[in-house]
């Protein structure tokens, strides 16, 4: 059984945490700390919050590891390993911006030209993915159609005397 030994003070700030965070690996991080303080067992925290045990001693190793004032930056996930993200704070302010401004002939930004537009003025190769992420994050739908087809009668065979 493995328990974890927290001061007052450490208790009362995740408490708090848990109580007032609006972000979840926050919140299940101070809840699963403050349950093993409390002598739950490490199976019963592993299927409440849908866990698996290594995680939960993962969890307490890093907590305990890090040695700083600060009980939100020991409650946070470290940085994960693995390319990061080159066009996500890039696509949204070009979207902004007319196309016409910067030489295009097109009032629209489609996600082909979004494409070549920032392969050559920024050095960016961006899937057709992230083009599609950023549009619907700002809510933009760039294929419209342009005219919307009659429909046909009920009874237009009649009408055409067939």
């Amino acid at each position: 059984m493995t328990t974890l030994k927290l001061s007052s003070q450490e208790r009362k700030r995740l408490q708090a945490i848990a109580g007032h965070t609006t972000d979840a690996h926050l919140l299940r991080r101070a809840q699963a700390l403050l349950w093993l303080a409390s002598e739950y067992d490490v199976e019963d925290i592993t299927q409440r919050l849908g866990i698996s045990r290594r995680t939960i001693y993962y969890w307490i190793e890093q907590y305990e590891s890090r040695d700083t004032r600060d009980i939100v930056n020991r409650l946070s996930p470290l940085p994960r390993s693995g390319r990061p993200r080159t066009a996500h704070g890039i696509i949204d302010p070009l979207i902004d911006m007319d196309p016409r401004e910067l030489g295009y002939r097109s009032t629209v930004w489609t996600a082909t030209l979004l494409r070549e537009h920032l392969s050559e003025s920024h050095q960016l190769s961006v899937s057709a993915r992230s083009v599609s992420y950023a549009l619907a994050r700002l809510g933009l739908r760039w294929k419209r159609p342009r005219h919307q087809l009659a429909l046909r009668a009920r009874h237009w065979r009649q009408a055409k005397g067939g």
